[in-house]
């Protein structure tokens, strides 16, 4: 669980793909959000009724299967509102009664805490980052020294090049990366200033090595759980 003054974080990884489920609590009102609600999610509306947290929006970071499987059981649960990118629901095409569209940059509000959505494509048209406080939500665009595949329908290794080129250069350093998997069990979280310095998908300069090392070399040389590949390393895989 990550405190902040404002808001709480509680993650719990659930279901088969080591996927995190993210709560994010808003203390003035005791109201909370739920990030990509999926598997066995009866857990952390579990975990918020015994604290008694009331779960008012669910916000998704893409719509493949592993990260909204649990939405039904959500709804069931409270009256919550979802959210996504307007790119991502026009990806998706699945009729969702009444969800709240958004474009990159808007800010959405549980209770007095303040979300920023990032447009983050690249594993998928739609994909969103959300940003609040000193903490970003990353879903499958950025793990801690990973990155989500680009070879799945609606991925472009190309957009999720200037997605994490933007992530490395516009956050600050000391932004707690919270990914979508727990694709690195020994750091579950980690700080944007580590992951520079040891996520070899943010060491690539142009577009064509990262393209080459996404699409080409990355699966064939490293498995989970991932750890830090330094700059050289990173390039000489690519035959640099």
């Amino acid at each position: 669980m990550i405190i902040q003054p404002q808001f709480s974080i509680y993650a719990l990884e659930l279901g088969p793909m080591e996927n995190f489920v993210y709560l994010l609590h808003d203390h003035s009102t005791n109201t909370a959000a739920i990030v990509d609600p999926a598997w066995d999610v009866e857990q952390m509306l579990k975990l918020a009724d015994d604290k008694g947290i009331r779960i008012t929006d669910i916000l998704l970071t893409h719509s493949h299967h592993d990260h909204i499987n649990g939405i039904e059981t959500v709804l069931e649960h409270s009256d919550a509102q979802i959210h996504l990118l307007k790119d991502e629901a026009q990806f998706w095409g699945k009729n969702l009664e009444k969800p709240s569209l958004h474009h990159g940059g808007d800010i959405i509000k549980v209770g007095k805490t303040e979300i920023e959505m990032l447009h983050t494509p690249g594993h998928t048209p739609g994909s969103a980052c959300y940003h609040l406080g000193d903490d970003l939500i990353a879903g499958d665009t950025l793990f801690v020294f990973g990155c989500g595949r680009c070879d799945l329908q609606g991925g472009d290794p190309e957009q999720m090049y200037t997605t994490l080129k933007r992530i490395r250069t516009e956050l600050p350093a000391n932004t707690i990366l919270h990914p979508g998997h727990n694709y690195s069990p020994a750091h579950p979280t980690s700080t944007l200033e580590k992951q520079c310095e040891g996520n070899p998908f943010l060491h690539f300069d142009e577009p064509e090595d990262f393209i080459e090392y996404r699409m080409h070399v990355h699966d064939r040389i490293r498995e989970t759980p991932y750890e830090a590949v330094d700059k050289a390393s990173a390039l000489h895989s690519i035959g640099k």
